[in-house]
């Protein structure tokens, strides 16, 4: 009975060796091992950013001489009466005669704003500012004092914002995909032998 004790006793206070049981702990790793993302190329994040510069630009060029002119009229524009004598769409166009102003009789295009022109046509009437130094920039008063909403110009900034934000998450998705193990772990030829040949 004692000896059977004994055995029963020896047996719980068993421990593995040590080789099967890193063994054990590395078959643990490999079931739980995911194969890692898809990283993000290079070349797509550089395309993602190169939009954002490219819609950056286009919103600056149409936002920038517009203002500068709303600037300049408003420092020193001089406002006058004038008519529609021509309106046309190819290209596209508003053209006014001045009647009430030391510039009277002569006829000028407006300028654009961003590529809009005032919703108008031959025949009527309206107030202009033009540029005391150079009369061909010349906008509609109430466009001076209210510049109208560009959507084009709005249009290319939050297209800027969105490659800008998807072109800073794939950076940071690159970097995380990176930090993960391409392959799974694999056992070195001391762990693989679980029994002494």
């Amino acid at each position: 009975m004692t000896d059977k004790s004994n055995k029963r006793h020896r047996t719980s206070d068993y421990e593995l060796p040590d080789h099967i049981e890193r063994n054990r702990r590395l078959s643990a790793r490999v079931r739980a091992w995911k194969p890692r993302p898809l990283l993000p190329s290079r070349r797509l994040i550089l395309a993602e950013l190169g939009m954002s510069l490219l819609c950056t630009g286009m919103a600056l060029v149409l936002w920038l001489p517009a203002q500068d002119l709303v600037d300049d009229l408003r420092s020193r524009g001089v406002s006058a009466a004038a008519t529609v004598t021509d309106v046309d769409s190819k290209p596209k166009y508003v053209k006014v005669r001045l009647v009430s102003s030391p510039e009277a009789g002569n006829e000028v295009k407006l300028s654009d704003y961003a590529g809009k022109y005032p919703d108008t046509h031959s025949g009527a009437s309206m107030i202009v500012t033009y540029d005391a130094k150079d009369p061909s920039r010349i906008l509609a008063r109430d466009w001076v004092k209210h510049p109208p909403v560009s959507l084009q110009t709005y249009l290319c900034w939050v297209l800027a914002f969105v490659f800008l934000g998807f072109g800073v998450a794939l950076i940071f998705r690159r970097r995380w995909v990176l930090r993960q193990p391409e392959d799974p772990p694999t056992p070195s030829p001391q762990e693989v032998r679980l029994t002494k040949p």
